[in-house]
Formats: structure tokens, sequence, C-alpha cells
């Protein structure tokens, strides 16, 4: 990887916990928006490390946290499940998942139980903000090294995966997956059929858009029934505009949010809306794929877990079925979004959680895991030969590509300023106003403490 995340991590040090949405996950009721619960503020900036775990005893029981209930991650859930079943058998295995697009729902419950004093033995978070500016910040969560000097897995993971999860010399979660946000998933028939070719920059994207809508094709399939799935949309817009390293300066406040080029993203961002299906107010990320997938439109702009969606739920075959580009003017920068699972410091069985760790940070646990999810394994030795024809160009490309953290997702900034943007961004995709929203973007980052 060429790119780190160290200098936007440490710029980001607000102690709020993430309650945003993450993307890529099963379908649910509109979660709602109003009043999430907070975890109590920072008390601490370096917690001691916790001491190492014994040996999980016979009779122990780890409850799994996380908002993996669809559309391929399930089904990697469950492999992951029966590994850990088939190593350890005498452990009780609850798996809490709850149902709601990119963990919204999730989220407000976690916060609720911690808060409570009733924390599941390991819990799903996203790398970067959502762990270090919450979760770490709080005070809520126990540091890894133990875990990760007795398996060895500092050498294993990429040192810009582990800058994600690590604040102040600990390390506080393992990550299981890396995604990539910057995808265009399209249906091949419709491309075939109408003489189109996947876009690469946004003058192809447009042209396609024309001819396939002057065929009466739904060009780009949208689904914003939960909001982060718009702020995803306008975030690659973004990237393709700005570029990596514009991009990630929005992040420390050295870009400023009604520059110029953040106009051009917006102005970008309202044409490309003329082309989505008209009920895209009503659907979630899952509907918006499956448009694509039964030829009801062209195009749908989503992370991998789509591809999961497709390949592991609907059956489809990459290459065959659907194709994928990278998101217009971003072919060579990687929209990170990693999935880690990290350890409450109040848990009551942190031997058998730990144990639960360990499957997940194993080479056998990712590559059951992932396959299946439509992800690429976090873990530097992964067989390759597990992964299909995109798993493995999705390798490669992370292996030589710029990396960006997800606003959308929670890597890039505070809980604050992701919530407030999902709201702006929400207001936008219905009024239009780009004035208007430039400045609510400055104003919200200004208030959470992005600036210069």
């Amino acid at each position: 990887m060429k790119r780190k995340f160290g200098v936007i991590i440490s710029a980001l040090t607000v102690t709020s916990l993430m309650l945003s949405a993450c993307g890529g996950q099963a379908p649910a009721q509109a979660p709602s928006e109003n009043k999430t619960p907070t975890a109590p503020a920072a008390t601490e900036n370096k917690p001691a490390p916790a001491p190492a775990a014994k040996p999980a005893a016979s009779g122990g029981k780890v409850e799994i946290f996380s908002w993996w209930t669809g559309a391929g991650e399930e089904a990697g859930l469950q492999g992951l499940i029966k590994l850990f079943k088939e190593k350890h058998p005498d452990i009780e295995v609850i798996n809490a998942a709850v149902a709601g697009g990119a963990g919204t729902n999730a989220k407000a419950v976690l916060a609720s139980r911690m808060q409570g004093g009733d924390p599941p033995s390991a819990f799903q978070v996203h790398g970067g903000a959502e762990l270090n500016t919450g979760w770490v910040a709080a005070g809520k969560v126990s540091p890894l090294n133990d875990l990760y000097d007795q398996q060895g897995w500092k050498s294993k993971f990429p040192k810009d995966l582990l800058d994600l999860v690590s604040k102040d010399g600990n390390i506080y979660s393992v990550p299981v997956n890396i995604h990539r946000g910057n995808v265009i998933f399209y249906n091949k028939k419709i491309f075939d059929n109408n003489g189109v070719k996947a876009p690469a920059t946004f003058d192809e994207f447009f042209a396609a858009a024309d001819a396939l809508k002057a065929k009466g094709v739904t060009p780009l399939a949208l689904g914003d029934k939960e909001p982060w799935a718009a702020t995803m949309l306008f975030e690659n817009i973004l990237l393709g505009k700005l570029g990596p390293d514009d991009y990630n300066k929005l992040w420390t406040g050295n870009l400023a949010f009604d520059d110029a080029k953040v106009k051009d993203a917006l102005e970008t961002f309202k044409k490309t809306l003329a082309y989505v299906n008209k009920d895209h107010a009503a659907r979630n990320w899952q509907d918006a794929a499956q448009l694509v997938a039964k030829g009801e439109a062209a195009m749908n702009v989503m992370g991998d877990w789509a591809k999961g969606y497709f390949t592991t739920d609907l059956k489809l075959k990459p290459n065959e079925d659907f194709g994928w580009v990278t998101t217009p003017n971003t072919g060579g920068d990687f929209m990170v979004i990693t999935d880690t699972f990290a350890l409450p410091k109040d848990s009551k069985d942190q031997a058998s959680a730990k144990e639960w760790l360990k499957v997940l940070g194993s080479v056998e646990g990712q590559d059951v895991f992932n396959p299946l999810k439509g992800s690429i394994p976090a873990r530097i030795d992964a067989d390759v030969s597990k992964y299909d024809v995109y798993g493995k160009a999705t390798i490669e490309d992370f292996k030589k590509s710029k990396l960006t953290p997800s606003l959308a997702h929670g890597s890039a900034a505070i809980e604050g300023f992701a919530t407030q943007a999902n709201q702006i961004i929400n207001i936008f995709v219905t009024q239009g106003n780009v004035d208007q929203a430039l400045k609510s973007l400055k104003q919200a980052a200004e208030a959470n403490g992005i600036k210069k």
C-alpha cells in the first residue's frame, strides 16, 4: 500500500461515539435517527493494557455482536461460527446480530448495552474514527497487544491497516476484512445489448447514462432509505473530483468544505441524481442492487458487499452476469472500509472472547468469511486461490492503490460530523441547493473540530 492513514487518524481525536452508518449490511426497517444513545465521555487517554486472558474454560460463553444478518454477510458469519464451534465445542456461542442497513440499528443497541453495563463478548466496529474517537477515547475497550504478540499478527496485517485500529501505541481490534467502496457494479447484458462500455471518467459515465436513458433503461440504481447510501455516492464523486490527496485533506481541515472542488463535486452529484430510480427513497441498498441483478437498472455504486450479495445469495457469476469498474476518476484509488471486532473492557468471559478473536484473525477464519461476504482478507498471507476473479483483482488493487477512508462508513471523521453530513446530503438529494449544502458542510466541520 502506498498511502498511510496515520495523519488522518491522529487528527481525529474528538472523543465521541460513532453511531453513524456503516456500509454494506442487511436490509431492515428504517431506523430512528433522532436520538441515538452515546457513550460516556472519555475519562482516560491511555488505558492500561488488559491482563492476558487465561485459556478458555469448558462451559465458557461468547456473545458475538454484529449487524451481519443477510446478503452474503450472514453466510460468512455462520461460516465463522461453525469454524469456532469446531475448534471450541464446549464454548456456547450466542449470535447477537441486530438487523438494520449499515449497522444503524445495531450501533444504537450496542451503545445502550455498553452504558447499561451489559456489554457483549465482542462487537463489530469499523476501523478508523468509529473505533478510535469513539470507543477507545471513551475507555470502553481493552487493548489487544498481548493477543497480537501471542499470535504473531503484527507482521500479518498491513501496517496502514493496523494504524486504523490503533491509538497511542495500543491495538484495539482485529480486522476481519477489507471492503472497497468506490465500485460501480453493472448488468453485463444491459451494457452489451445497448453497446455501452463501462465508464472510467465522469464524461464517460454521463454519456453512458444518457444512452441508457434514451433506451428506457434506468441508468443508476440508488437505495437511500437509509441516508448513508446517498452519502456514499457523494463521497465517491468527491474522491473523483478532488483526488486522494485533497480528499484526505478534508478530514484534517487542510481543505475547506466550501472549496471550489467540493462545489464541483456537489454539482456533479446533483447531475447524477437525475439518472437514478424515482423510488430510491423507498429502497435500501440491497433493493437497489437487486434492480441491477434483475436487469431493471444498469448500474449501482456500492461497496463490494454487493458483490457478495450477487454471488452468494443470487448465484450470479462475475464477468458473466455482472461486471464492475471503479467509480469515475478513481481508477488508482481504493476507498477502504474495514470490519473489525473489539473486546469490551467490562465483558464477563474475556478468555472465550479472545478465542473468538483468534479465529477472526486467523488465515482459516478470514478465508472462510471473505469469499462469502464479497470482501478481501485483511491478512497479507491469506490463500488467494480461494477467491474468485473479483476477489483476486481487488487483492492486487489493494496492494498498489492510494487509500482513502470512507465518511459514510465510519473511518474518515467523527460521529458528530458524519451524522450531520448524512442529514445535509439527505436534504440535498431532496432540494438540490448546492450553496446551502456547501455552507452546511463547512459549518458542520467547524463545529466538530475539523479545521486548521
